[in-house]
Formats: structure tokens, sequence, C-alpha cells
């Protein structure tokens, strides 16, 4: 099958290029693995995004995906495993099929970054990277987050209302988040925020029971049922057969969203840039789509 626009992603900067792509009449294609929205979905309050006051992450990226639907992008729930450039255009490979496109825009977005002990054991079975999704789990228990940012204090915010303790624990004596969040937390009454604290050690036969950590440069064992992730997210580019100018891991775009390949834009969380948000992705996204009825 062959579209002008081919979207890898449908997060809100996938979303946003897929509606400015197709609404200037360009038959527009998104491929998303599992669900449209992407990390933003998985957000149960969302206070900054313009129009609202607050708005649950499912929420709003399901209004963006009924908007691209309705303007007439086609959506396909497959893996894409390689990209290859072709003569005039690019051909998308996935699990299910092959595709072309004139054009590309990567907003395929990134993945959480692991802690780097064995934690694929306790998968689903005591660690999770999401407190929206899999909270519920564990409520009545006790549970450790791990991180210093704001989805880790948006995680303890939410999980203090479901488990019975709830530790939170930051590698280092200052915080990446928000000051404000930090001072709710600090006000939750079965919180307990430990800084120089690192997770050294997961403990458990069939599920996880225990972590052991260093806490200001002294072992100590905590007994925890669940144990969520929050330390950032990496950029997956392996399914590109061809180079892209990229820093550390992210791609270099221009102020079109240009990368240094014709004919191939990006956006969103994969592009090099200081600032990282729902709306600055939704307008990379923007500025990809309509890059592309340009270029």
């Amino acid at each position: 099958m062959k579209f002008d626009v081919a979207v890898i992603g449908g997060g809100p900067a996938g979303l946003s290029a897929s509606i400015f792509a197709t609404r200037a009449g360009l038959k527009t294609i998104c491929f998303e693995r599992l669900a449209v929205g992407g990390q933003a979905s998985l957000s149960y309050d969302i206070a900054n995004y313009p129009g609202y006051k607050n708005i649950s992450g499912i929420e709003l990226t399901q209004k963006m995906f009924k908007q691209a639907q309705e303007v007439g992008t086609e959506f396909v729930y497959e893996n894409v495993l390689t990209i290859n450039e072709i003569k005039n255009g690019f051909s998308v490979k996935t699990n299910k099929g092959s595709y072309q496109a004139k054009k590309l825009i990567i907003a395929s977005g990134t993945v959480s970054r692991k802690l780097g002990l064995n934690e694929e054991k306790y998968i689903g079975k005591g660690i999770s990277y999401c407190a929206s999704c899999d909270g519920n789990f564990f409520k009545g228990k006790h549970v450790a987050i791990v991180g210093g940012g704001d989805t880790a204090f948006e995680y303890v915010e939410y999980m203090s209302r479901l488990a019975t303790k709830v530790y939170l624990l930051n590698r280092s004596e200052t915080f990446r988040a928000n000051s404000f969040r930090v001072e709710n937390a600090k006000k939750l009454k079965n919180v307990k925020i430990l800084t120089n604290a690192r997770v050294a050690k997961l403990i458990g036969e069939d599920t996880l029971t225990t972590i052991e950590i260093n806490h200001n440069n002294q072992k100590k064992k905590l007994d925890v049922q669940g144990l969520f992730v929050a330390i950032g997210h990496e950029p997956q580019l392996n399914f590109l057969n061809f180079e892209l100018k990229t820093k550390n891991g992210y791609i270099i775009v221009d102020k079109h969203m240009q990368t240094s390949k014709i004919n191939v834009y990006a956006c969103g969380d994969i592009i090099e840039k200081h600032f990282k948000q729902i709306i600055t992705a939704c307008a990379d996204g923007a500025i990809a789509g309509n890059s592309c009825i340009e270029g």
C-alpha cells in the first residue's frame, strides 16, 4: 500500500502530525505498536495543557486520536520492524505487512529507562513503569517509587491514595520535579521520602517482596510488594536502516522538523530538545505535518 506520509508513533506528536498532514490532503498512515496516546496516555492528571484545568492523559490523547480519525488518517496497529530508503520514498515493514510512503515522520517517542538490575524477572510481578496502569494491584500494600522528576512525584501522589505505605527513593538530595509537587508529597502522611538512596538488589522468589537499598552509604532493606520505576526514558531507533544525525541518541532536526535526510522529519520526545511536554510535542507534530505539505 502506498501513502504520501507515514507517521511512526501515535503519541501527541504523531497524532498532531497526522492531523496536519491529512487535513492538507496528503494520504497519511500512522503506525502504533500498542495503543494511541504514547507515554502521555499513562498520566492520570494533566494540569498544564491549555484549555483544560485538569484532564487525564487517556482522555486528552483520545480526543486527539478521534480528530485524526475524523479527518481521514489511517491507523495501523502493528510493530514497525524496519524502515528502508527506496526509490521515491521509504518502505515500512511491520510484523504484519509492508507499506510505502513518499515522506516519513518519526514520532516514536522513548521507552522507560531500566534500573540495570534483574528487573525483567519481576516485571508484572511487582515491578511496573506505570502507576496509573498497575497501581490498583497494590491497593493496601507497601510500594516504593524510584525517581526524582515530575513523573515520580505524580506516581507518589497517585499511589498514596491506594497503598498503605509509599517510599520515594531519589539518588541525590535535590529533585528535578516542580517544587509544588515535592511540597505536596511531603504533606502526605503515608509517604516517606529518602534522598541519597539507590536500589541495589531486588529480592523475591516468584514475586517481588523486598528491595535492598543503599541509603546514605548504608545498606537497608525495605519490605515492599511493588516497585515503580520513574527514572526517565531513552530513544529507540533500531528500526531505521539508514543513518540520521543524532545527539545522545536523539534525532537532530531544524526549525521545520527536518532531519539530516531529505523527506524524513521527526517530532516529539524522539528529537533532541530541551523542553519536553505534551504541548511541545503537539507543536513539533504540527510543524512536521505542515513541512510535508511544503517540502
